[in-house]
């Protein structure tokens, strides 16, 4: 997997896939998911601000809906709740995607990682049908790598020592749904710019999800 710096190759990439990735006039953004263990607001929060000053883009982000859920009630959701918050992540994406005046949306996150996260603690798989369908839905996926330092986030992060499973049951779940290739995006690192008329989220190693 190749590293790629936000402002820099990713930004780049995402800019040219969309205004390739379909016709004038063509309906809805691009679809970008941010999915992995660590740092997806931030990488989010950089490609929006990247992406509207370096190529005039109208970016929205769709912030993640376990993270509000948690704070609206002071607790992480039971095994009973996993499904019902997955299904109202899709629904936002969904939403949001089909609003007008946007040209790129930004994903924090996807329900995949509810999905991860209910299968690591209830050892429940049965999310994945709704998360699959999802993540099929988006354009491109950026896989965040675990480069980056732990930071607490409230109630919904245990600690640094579920970042290794997380990382490896997101990983193992694009590799089941053929989305092996997908970039590993954080600052630490950068890739070439692609050339000219190539098409840049494939030099940067992102992949459309099939």
């Amino acid at each position: 997997m190749r590293e790629a710096e936000p402002a820099d190759a990713v930004t780049a990439a995402l800019a040219a896939d969309t205004a390739t990735a379909a016709p004038a006039g063509a309906p809805g953004p691009l679809r970008v998911a941010i999915v992995g263990a660590e740092g997806k607001s931030e990488l989010a929060r950089g490609l929006a601000e990247a992406l509207a000053r370096e190529f005039g883009l109208r970016v929205r982000v769709v912030d993640e809906w376990l993270r509000d859920w948690c704070e609206l009630h002071g607790r992480t959701p039971r095994a009973d709740e996993q499904l019902g918050v997955a299904q109202e992540h899709a629904r936002r994406i969904a939403e949001a995607a089909a609003q007008p005046g946007v040209d790129v949306l930004l994903c924090d996150t996807t329900p995949l990682m509810v999905a991860v996260y209910s299968d690591l603690l209830f050892d429940d798989r049965s999310i994945e049908p709704v998360a699959r369908e999802c993540q099929r839905a988006m354009d491109a996926t950026l896989l965040t790598s675990l480069d980056l330092p732990w930071v607490a986030d409230g109630i919904i992060r245990d600690g640094p020592h579920v970042r290794a499973p997380v990382d490896a049951r997101v990983r193992a779940r694009l590799a089941d749904w053929g989305t092996a290739s997908t970039a590993s995006a954080t600052s630490a690192a950068s890739v070439p710019r692609p050339a000219p008329g190539a098409s840049a989220a494939k030099a940067a190693g992102a992949q459309r999800s099939p």
